[in-house]
């Protein structure tokens, strides 16, 4: 693709790499064919070639309007057309550069700032968070309808976590909303991963992983947050931790990306890169390991909902999938399992139509096989395809330590009477 930048464009920090990825499409359309948006809305706008010639348009000097942002605001950001794109072209990032310019050029209503502002207040402060989540199951039968979907009907205690003792060590991302919507998903992973000989260091300095301001277009805070985590992990890493584990795929993909956003940081490239290079998901770390003999009795019949950012942004679609077969699990087919289930961060709240249809086909294709459980490996999607009342929906590894044979693990693993009520 031809381009002409304007001179205001040209001074963006990341002007050559949007010029470079706007050359990079060759305006074949085999995007169209998996994205999400285009498929409900049919308009070329609503799509990742609309999109990326809206860009263009805006990095060359074209007149931004509100119709520009709304059909930027519409992307889920699910990747789902760089998994089909033969040129290889890097859409979400061309997105987050396109999307900043027009953040600064068209002001937004009155009701979508104060929306923005709280999100960005609240999403990423677990303690916050936590408080409110809990007021909200208190006030739950009084709330719209809304927001009644964003909270689990129940909450699964987490039970105790392990004391770090093995030599093979880990940290562990704990996220922003999943200690209040899924506590037991972390500390679920932390007493798997002792079962294997794996301990996991807790790290209370780090704090969100950035996605929530950076994709709602306070990029710099977004930075800053990384900035934060890598100063956090940072002695524990010279300490010799083997990885930086993500229960979350939506906060994995951003972590993984933290050596590119930040490779203009003097202070913080390198670091960066050496942290992207350590991050990895659960299943990364598991796949690995002799899970086998931790002895399950898996008889749940699941179907498996592959997160956006686990299949398309990790390139880990079907890793879940084939750790859960290996296990013994019965898995049932899911139809078009390429497609977002419309959480996508913050997009079920800043765009809720289209987010619930996305979320209701979704959990026609996952049902189809008659599971008795959805599992999945990302609190949005989780909480977001839960919210509907359905089949229950929870995170993997929680099905996985669930599975377990306690009387196995009493004899493989002694451990104390204090530590028995996890099991």
């Amino acid at each position: 693709m031809q381009t002409n930048l304007s001179e205001s464009a040209r001074c963006l920090a990341r002007a050559d790499e949007a010029e470079s990825i706007l050359r990079a499409c060759v305006h074949c359309g085999f995007c169209t064919a998996t994205c999400p948006t285009y498929q409900l809305l049919g308009d070329e706008l609503d799509g990742p070639r609309g999109r990326i010639y809206l860009i263009k348009q805006v990095l060359e000097g074209a007149p931004i309007s509100a119709s520009t942002q709304l059909h930027l605001d519409r992307c889920l950001s699910c990747r789902s057309c760089e998994t089909t794109c033969p040129s290889g072209v890097r859409y979400h990032d061309l997105l987050d550069i396109g999307r900043a310019v027009v953040e600064q050029q068209v002001p937004r209503p009155l009701g979508q700032r104060l929306l923005r502002q709280a999100l960005r207040a609240v999403v990423p402060r677990p303690a916050l968070f936590k408080v409110l989540a809990r007021s909200g199951q208190a006030l739950r039968p009084l709330l719209p309808a809304a927001l009644k979907d964003k909270l689990p009907a129940q909450v699964t205690a987490p039970g105790q976590r392990p004391a770090a003792r093995h030599a093979r060590r880990v940290l562990m991302l704990e996220g922003c909303v999943q200690p209040a919507l899924s506590p037991n998903t972390n500390a679920a992973a932390a007493r798997l991963l002792d079962r294997l000989g794996i301990s996991v260091v807790p790290i209370r300095q780090a704090g969100c992983c950035g996605a929530v301001d950076y994709h709602l277009n306070a990029q710099e805070q977004g930075l800053q947050r990384a900035r934060r985590n890598i100063d956090a992990w940072w002695p524990a890493i010279e300490a010799g931790a083997e990885a930086i584990v993500q229960t979350a795929s939506g906060c994995g993909a951003f972590v993984r990306d933290y050596g590119h956003l930040l490779h203009h940081d003097p202070r913080y490239a390198a670091k960066a890169v050496r942290v992207s290079a350590l991050s990895r998901d659960l299943v990364e770390v598991l796949r690995d390991e002799p899970v086998e003999q931790l002895g399950l009795c898996a008889e749940q019949r699941l179907a498996f909902h592959c997160p956006c950012t686990l299949q398309h942004a990790l390139k880990l679609g079907g890793a879940v999938e084939a750790l859960l077969t290996r296990l013994g699990f019965t898995l049932t087919a899911v139809a078009d399992g390429h497609l977002c289930c419309g959480s996508a961060g913050t997009y079920s709240l800043t765009q809720p139509e289209l987010s619930r249809q996305l979320r209701d086909n979704r959990l026609n294709a996952l049902e189809s096989g008659k599971p008795q459980v959805i599992a999945t490996a990302n609190i949005g999607c989780q909480a977001h395809l839960g919210g509907a009342g359905r089949t229950p929906v929870r995170h993997w590894v929680e099905i996985v330590e669930a599975a377990l044979n306690p009387q196995h693990h009493l004899q493989k693993f002694p451990i104390k009477r204090s530590e028995a009520s996890y099991l």
